[in-house]
């Protein structure tokens, strides 16, 4: 399967979206609490850790 950005994204999206509703309907923490807190944490985490690896192939590919 070939990986280009929007696709990546994409999955890097659903898997925030799976997590915060994981969060949002497993638990008994509010809903309002779960949108502030979570969800822009999970957001921030996805985005530095999609950046961090595919900084990584990168890296990977030039220098195999």
């Amino acid at each position: 399967m070939e990986f280009d950005l929007p696709r990546a994204a994409g999955i890097v999206a659903l898997i925030v979206a799976l997590g915060t509703a994981g969060v949002a309907f497993g638990t008994p923490m509010a809903l309002s609490t779960t949108l502030m807190m979570v969800l822009p944490s999970m957001v921030v985490f996805g985005a530095i850790a999609f950046v961090t690896g595919m900084k990584h192939g990168e890296f990977r590919a030039t220098h195999a």
